[in-house]
């Protein structure tokens, strides 16, 4: 029986998740040696370690048998299997969707192809077009812009190919269907051209623009990013996603940085593409910059597949936005982060730069220096706790407290968070020294019983991964059939701490949907709707369940067949979006209940560990300490309680928050009943 045929989606997601050296290393000892692996070739009869693996280039060699190749190679080489077979197995190991071809889809698979083809056929040519217009005397304001207002040589225009999109409604498709003879089905699934409403004809996206084109890792054409000469809104203006183009996959400028950022063994990321080409005109080669959304997982796998010490280094800008887009970068790899599996850094430039004002006075001598001192993400962040609050009120020390326990409760590493702890008391101690040791061992206290994360699958029951789940669909089901509660939905999600979904294929498809939200209102707007600064309007008008059945239909079938009941509600699912907002209230209760309950159940467990010290004890601790130094205070009624609270204080606080939990339960199951 032959083997199926798999889908170029399946091979590629195997690819990019077998790491060469854990697959080598599976079956071969390998010794760290610099920047590379060592080991003994199982391909002859090899004394000494003379194979090399290559974690940058995912590659393997032997220099006495010549053998090498990439990990689906070597399974190949040692198993003697064939290449689907060992695709197979790969994506078994790692869980990946296996997508097959028949006869019909290969056919299909064929036309897709020669039509990404014709795409980047027509992407290469509307570049060059862009690039004739700089350098005629249509695009003379936008040539003194780059050379006199940015800075940039001849060069660096040439090296990133930049161009001008001129102000005429159809001068690229005039010229691409007259002189190229480009299809305009072709021009408008590279994203270049837009239909006009009612569908009468077409008109070009890109006009009155600087034009910066986005290549792929193999130097090819995939879109455009669209600068704004006259201030005219947006400021920029991307391609949209199209067959060859995924914002979520591709970096800017990789093409460009992915040798230097090997040479470096570190990654700059900032945000805009003319920070990346200013940094690489100041000879800061290896930065990039992430496509108008959050730095994903995907993005930061391409990155430290050319970064053996997994050094990356985030440096947006000092703004809201450049916070908020740190912030949730961080939170994309923040479990690698905790495990050592990267070194994430954020580097914060003075009086709130951007890159490209900092080299035009400072340099890139002093920029390299401040990339070296960057601080670790989890410094910066405890940074960004303490930004504008006064120590010296209660009610901000309190806020500050709660919200350095919470973050230093993630820590996994008990040394590790013995160092932050000590740093974190000092700092708010104020420098009393005193006082330090008592906040250090109050934080360590309060970051013990936060550690659970409110998320412990320890605490949970049998049945209530189920009501989660059916609560979880709900709230989804509502967000893409009721959008005149969508900019509520996220404001709940946001004040419950309810927007990390805890359904793995939930949680997906609330990335995916965020994804799109923000390719159509911008990441500022999405935050500012989450926030409660914006009502959300804009929400209403996207057809989101359409564009995630699109997408999911072109990227994961398998996510969309797991997904088909929210986007077709049933009769009896269709009577929930009667009344949206109360339905809302009832399903974010009733999540957020799930996770009090295993909180509970926590501090029952931590309450009951305590060993509790009884009056009697402390009377005789007393008696004794009196029979050594007696007492000026006669008041031995209050040295028991005070010795009592002391000696049971952790039984105490423990009782106490259990107390408050058991309180909060009772409000949100007023709120489900209502």
């Amino acid at each position: 029986m032959s083997s199926p045929r798999l889908h170029p989606r399946t091979i590629e997601a195997v690819k990019e998740r077998a790491d060469i050296v854990e697959v080598v290393g599976e079956h071969v000892v390998l010794k760290k040696k610099g920047k590379e692996f060592v080991g003994i070739c199982p391909f002859h009869d090899d004394k000494s370690p003379s194979m090399t693996v290559s974690p940058a280039k995912q590659f393997y060699y032997c220099f006495s048998c010549g053998a090498g190749g990439n990990s689906l190679k070597f399974l190949m080489e040692l198993k003697r299997q064939s290449f689907s077979d060992v695709v197979l197995e790969l994506a078994r190991k790692y869980s990946l969707p296996v997508e097959t071809l028949d006869a019909p889809q290969q056919e299909r698979l064929k036309e897709q192809l020669t039509r990404r083809d014709k795409i980047h056929r027509a992407l290469a040519l509307a570049s060059g077009w862009f690039r004739a217009n700089l350098r005629s005397p249509i695009g003379a304001a936008a040539l003194n812009y780059l050379q006199k207002d940015r800075g940039l040589n001849n060069g660096t225009i040439e090296l990133f190919e930049l161009g001008y999109a001129p102000n005429k409604w159809d001068a690229l498709i005039s010229h691409l269907q007259q002189v190229e003879n480009i299809d305009i089905n072709c021009l408008e699934m590279a994203g270049l051209v837009v239909a006009r409403k009612g569908g009468d004809g077409f008109y070009d996206r890109f006009r009155e623009r600087l034009m910066v084109p986005i290549h792929d890792r193999q130097g090819r054409i995939i879109g455009f990013g669209g600068r704004s000469l006259e201030g005219v809104e947006p400021k920029y203006l991307n391609s949209p996603e199209t067959e060859v183009f995924e914002k979520g996959k591709h970096l800017f400028g990789l093409d460009k940085a992915a040798d230097p950022i090997r040479r470096a063994d570190c990654a700059i990321v900032v945000e805009g593409y003319f920070d990346v080409i200013a940094l690489h005109a100041a000879g800061v080669r290896h930065s990039v910059a992430a496509l108008g959304t959050a730095l994903g997982s995907q993005q930061i796998t391409q990155l430290c597949r050319c970064c053996d010490s997994r050094r990356i280094v985030l440096n947006f800008d000092a703004d809201g936005a450049g916070i908020r887009a740190a912030q949730r970068a961080i939170g994309e790899v923040e479990q690698q982060a905790l495990q050592g599996q990267i070194e994430l850094r954020i580097l914060p430039l003075p009086e709130g730069k951007d890159p490209d004002d900092f080299l035009k006075l400072q340099g890139s001598a002093n920029y390299l220096a401040l990339v070296e001192q960057a601080p670790l993400w989890l410094d910066w962040q405890i940074e960004q706790v303490l930004i504008g609050m006064d120590l010296n009120r209660a009610d901000q020390f309190q806020q500050v407290v709660k919200a350095l326990v919470e973050l230093l409760g993630k820590l996994p590493q008990s040394a590790l968070r013995s160092h932050y702890l000590q740093r974190v008391a000092e700092r708010l101690s104020g420098g009393q020294s005193r006082m330090a040791l008592q906040l250090e061992e109050d934080l360590r206290q309060q970051v013990k019983g936060q550690r659970w994360h409110g998320r412990s699958s320890r605490h949970g029951q049998p049945g209530e991964a189920g009501i989660r789940e059916r609560a979880e669909a709900a709230l989804l089901r509502l967000y893409l059939h009721a959008p005149a509660v969508r900019a509520e939905i996220r404001r709940e999600l946001r004040t419950r701490d309810l927007e990390d979904f805890g359904i793995p294929h939930h949680r997906k498809l609330w990335l995916v949907i965020n994804e799109l939200e923000e390719s159509k209102l911008g990441i500022v707007e999405i935050e500012d709707i989450c926030r409660g600064s914006s009502p959300g309007e804009a929400l209403m008008d996207i057809d989101i369940a359409k564009l995630l059945s699109d997408h999911l239909l072109e990227t994961n079938t398998a996510l969309l067949q797991r997904l088909s009941e929210l986007l077709e509600p049933s009769e009896l699912q269709d009577l929930n979006l009667i009344n949206p907002t109360q339905h809302l209230r009832g399903t974010t209760a009733s999540l957020e209940r799930q996770r009090v309950i295993r909180r509970c159940r926590h501090l029952i467990e931590a309450w009951g560990s305590q060993r509790l010290q009884s009056l009697e004890h402390c009377i005789s601790l007393l008696l004794e300490a009196d029979r050594i130094q007696p007492a000026n205070n006669d008041d031995g009624e209050q040295r028991i309680d005070l010795l009592f609270n002391e000696l049971n204080a952790d039984a105490i606080r423990f009782q106490e928050l259990y107390y408050n939990e058991r309180r909060y339960l009772t409000e949100l199951d007023a709120q489900r009943c209502a």
